[in-house]
């Protein structure tokens, strides 16, 4: 079997494999691919990482702890993540080209709670890629409302990697409520705040930042003005106050926004009450077309806007477009314009009865055999393992080669596949491309 290894870590790695043959030795020098034929579907490969070490005036190289793992896969899926020791300071991601031949992907681990915190002050928000989840809190109303795990709360999320949330609101007693559509999630917005505050006064966690955008789910009940006063009311009263929160309308610098919350508004409202009108609600666009299936741009200041919305898909069987447009945008075209760009893709997708949104998300049967249909986040995780190892396939079978990925990305049920498999690709990308 012919495997393609990719070595994304900052070090050497030496490479051996047991097997009946005699034992073969490797070195996989870091960001250079190297192709190998094994010895058999069934070998143990070892990993063992090398560092150069100075002491006296010279310089020893040496050979740090190793992890072994099996070649053969666990699952019969497109692709998975290579069970190693939790003590290994790297992620393995195994994925089939062919029949006869299959690629190993090998990342360093990164800490997602604190995954921000090493990236430059001067990073604009827009050349980030940021983890984020659609309808956040939506836990509750399977089939049709529910978008996210039982489980998974936001504090969940956040300590996972999720950088961006969607938050919907209705109005319930006089307080902000999570709603999706007319589906109650159990949450109030002073608990979302509360959990928000908490992580990002976290020791561990205080240099992220959080994209929050937050949308009306009951205009047709509550006038906008209403419902706009009264989430400046929350936040006002809320845990960190407006200290906490972001709110200039443009796209910011890391280094502004550390422990903050950046306000993405996708609600109404003439900006009464908040300082600086509309200028004061935070990123604001200007519109918001309904599930435009080209995307639609808007400008947010000096940066163009790139969006992918389309949510009304017919079934299941759009689902190979739904994600070749919502990948598109994240892509950093390379045309020599100085304009900066942010993109904002949304992975979910949803129509009644062919196209749940946990149809959309994971798929179902078992589609490697053919019987079955890959899931919407499968399928981005198989292109993010692509990008990151160098060479995407663009219009008419066109090669993007070193693509830089960028942008905030909103997907359903973002847990799967492999157990939050899909973050730790997505918070590489802000380590790799030009």
């Amino acid at each position: 079997m012919k495997l393609d290894i990719h070595n994304l870590t900052d070090r050497s790695l030496l490479c051996h494999w047991n097997s009946k043959s005699p034992q073969e030795h490797l070195i996989l020098l870091p960001n250079q691919p190297t192709n190998i034929n094994t010895p058999s579907r069934n070998s143990m490969m070892t990993l063992t990482a090398h560092q150069s070490m100075s002491q006296r005036g010279q310089k020893d190289e040496i050979w740090l702890s190793t992890t072994s793992f099996s070649l053969r896969p666990r699952s019969r899926a497109l692709w998975a993540v290579m069970e190693v020791d939790e003590s290994a300071p790297w992620m393995i991601y195994r994925c089939r080209v062919s029949r006869r031949r299959h690629k190993l992907l090998i990342l360093s681990k990164r800490d997602s709670l604190s995954f921000l915190s090493g990236l430059s002050d001067f990073t604009p928000l827009s050349s980030l890629c940021l983890p984020g989840t659609h309808d956040t809190l939506a836990l509750y109303g399977w089939p049709v409302a529910q978008c996210q795990s039982l489980g998974s709360s936001l504090s969940y999320q956040l300590q996972s990697g999720i950088r961006a949330i969607d938050i919907r609101l209705a109005i319930k007693e006089g307080r902000l409520m999570a709603y999706h559509g007319v589906v109650p999630q159990k949450v109030s917005f002073q608990q979302v705040l509360s959990e928000v505050y908490d992580f990002l006064t976290d020791p561990a966690s205080c240099r992220e930042t959080i994209v929050m955008s937050i949308k009306q789910e009951d205009f047709a009940t509550t006038p906008p003005p209403d419902f706009s006063a009264l989430v400046h009311k929350e936040i006002q009263m809320g845990p960190g106050g407006m200290e906490m929160w972001f709110l200039e309308n443009r796209v910011p610098m890391l280094g502004e926004v550390r422990g903050k919350v950046i306000m993405f508004s996708r609600f109404g409202g003439d900006g009464a009450g908040w300082e600086g009108g509309l200028e004061g609600m935070g990123i604001h666009p200007a519109r918001w077309p309904d599930s435009e299936k080209k995307g639609f741009v808007w400008s947010c200041k000096n940066t163009l806007v790139k969006t992918q919305d389309w949510y009304e898909i017919p079934s299941f069987l759009s689902i190979p477009e739904k994600v070749e447009l919502a990948t598109k945008v994240l892509v950093t075209p390379n045309d020599g314009s100085m304009v900066p760009t942010l993109a904002i893709s949304f992975f979910s997708a949803t129509s009644f009865p062919l196209a749940l949104p946990t149809t959309v998300a994971r798929g179902f049967g078992w589609p490697r055999t053919g019987f079955g249909v890959e899931g919407v986040n499968s399928r981005f995780g198989l292109w993010l393992i692509d990008a990151l190892s160098g060479k995407l396939y663009g219009e008419k079978g066109t090669i993007i080669p070193c693509p830089k990925v960028k942008g905030w990305t909103f997907m359903d049920f973002f847990e799967d596949p492999e157990d939050c498999a899909v973050i730790p690709l997505l918070i590489e990308c802000n380590f790799r491309g030009a």
